[in-house]
């Protein structure tokens, strides 16, 4: 979506943009209030989000109302086994009457990119994703096309079903900021959804509760929210410490076969000045930093095959590392 200085300015408060951009998603999805926080922090930092549950607890539903929340364009992107990079990013289309080339850009530059059930498609085209993820271009024929700004991919993948997928290759997954578990709703959000959804002809209505000027400028905010030496200290020593459980120890086990990269540290530092604006404080807290470690690291370490077979899960090593590295103050 092209950005235009006509876009009204709806810019305010972090508690407030939450609450806005949280009651018009509530409108088509139901419970899920941490999910959707932690996707406004990757809004607020220009994070992309990979989402893992069961089928049926609308991932799907949830960033496309994000999309229509945001006023911002949305493309999906339904990731099969004989899909090709070229229908992620785009080609090159030959013009038979001038002998040129003309770039025909892909569903991936929108602001928010939906790629579905991304571990259905091979490594060839999960690749194609990397230089847009990580640089925000393209590159098609040997030239560049920039992507639009904002620019979110928000890839969602079934936990239990792996007969015809591919697992993402840890160079992906680092590239996300966050891995979110969606879980069953609540009995009474269940009841709620039968009451609204229930009849054939009535459908959720998103409207859109903010624009891209009002992000760009909210993510201006965030980066004045203060974070003290001594809790850089310890967002890094949390870090470091799952690298430590991957060095060899004299005789014993060891639960990890690799730590969390230094992009994870910048995630863990940017993702806490996120929640920390979205609740209206001014400077990060431990308790922030601990509330965001499991999303920012369950899915940047790996486990050995020992911790597997010992029953041990990425949380519980994380749980575990914030129970060792001491908090400061």
């Amino acid at each position: 979506m092209s950005l235009t200085d006509t876009a009204p300015s709806l810019t305010s408060s972090g508690p407030a943009w939450a609450e806005r951009l949280s009651g018009e998603i509530g409108k088509a999805v139901l419970g899920q209030a941490s999910v959707v926080e932690r996707l406004q922090i990757a809004l607020l930092v220009g994070g992309h989000v990979l989402l893992e549950g069961m089928p049926g607890l609308a991932k799907t539903l949830l960033v496309k109302s994000l999309g229509q929340a945001m006023g911002l364009d949305f493309e999906r992107i339904q990731f099969t086994p004989d899909l090709l990079p070229s229908d992620v990013v785009g080609t090159l289309v030959y013009s038979p009457h001038d002998g040129s080339f003309t770039p025909h850009l892909g569903p991936v530059f929108a602001n928010i990119v939906l790629a579905d059930e991304i571990n259905r498609s091979p490594a060839k085209v999960q690749s194609a994703l990397l230089e847009a993820m990580q640089e925000r271009q393209v590159t098609i024929g040997g030239t560049r096309h920039p992507l639009p700004n904002p620019f979110l991919v928000l890839a969602t993948q079934n936990p239990v079903e792996h007969e015809g997928t591919y697992p993402l290759p840890e160079a992906q997954t680092d590239r996300f900021l966050f891995k979110l578990l969606l879980d069953y709703p609540s009995s009474d959000d269940e009841l709620e959804m039968l009451r609204r959804w229930g009849s054939a002809t009535r459908s959720p209505v998103v409207e859109a509760a903010s624009n891209g000027p009002e992000l760009l400028a909210l993510r201006e905010a965030v980066d004045g929210v203060f974070v003290a030496p001594e809790i850089q200290a310890y967002l890094l020593a949390l870090v470091r410490h799952t690298r430590s459980l991957a060095a060899a120890p004299s005789g014993g086990p060891r639960p990890l076969a690799f730590g969390a990269s230094p992009r994870a540290t910048l995630a863990l530092y940017q993702a806490s000045r996120a929640l920390a604006f979205l609740r209206g404080l001014e400077h990060v807290t431990p308790s922030l930093v601990q509330e965001v470690a499991p999303d920012v690291l369950r899915h940047r370490i790996g486990l050995t095959y020992e911790a597997e077979a010992g029953g041990l899960s990425a949380d519980t090593i994380v749980s575990q590392t914030l129970a060792a590295v001491a908090v400061p103050g």
